[in-house]
């Protein structure tokens, strides 16, 4: 998705480009890329010439919604997730630690990559993050 947020408006990549590029078997990136699409978040086209571009804007795209796609939601338990939430084992999950903890850790990552867009990785540099 960061290839392709740095590839010109309307501008088309070849599955192979991107598997090479990124060293991804591409039968495993064939299965993210039509998660991908049928999300609405990819156009592909078909044919000589044919390929894949982002469906919206990058700037519109969060890596938040990018992993929730493939990997389903970011809690590290379900006893705290907003979308998949289940019960846990603790006798009181009102009084829980672990799940208090595991609460702080699931806000932070949703802020963090719910703030964060294709564009804003797209240009960033490798020293940022370091």
């Amino acid at each position: 998705m960061i290839r392709l947020a740095q590839q010109t408006s309307g501008e088309v990549t070849q599955l192979k480009h991107i598997a090479a590029q990124e060293h991804i078997p591409i039968k495993f990136l064939e299965q993210i890329m039509l998660s991908l699409k049928n999300a609405g978040l990819l156009h592909s086209k078909s044919g000589i010439g044919g390929g894949y571009s982002l469906a919206k804007p990058a700037d519109t795209i969060t890596l938040g919604r990018i992993i929730r796609i493939l990997d389903g939601p970011l809690a590290p338990i379900k006893c705290v997730s907003q979308i998949a939430y289940e019960p846990c084992n603790c006798p009181d999950e009102s009084t829980c630690k672990l799940r208090a903890v595991m609460n702080d850790v699931r806000t932070a990552m949703s802020d963090i990559l719910d703030d964060t867009t294709l564009a804003d990785v797209a240009v960033r540099n490798t020293s940022d993050a370091q």
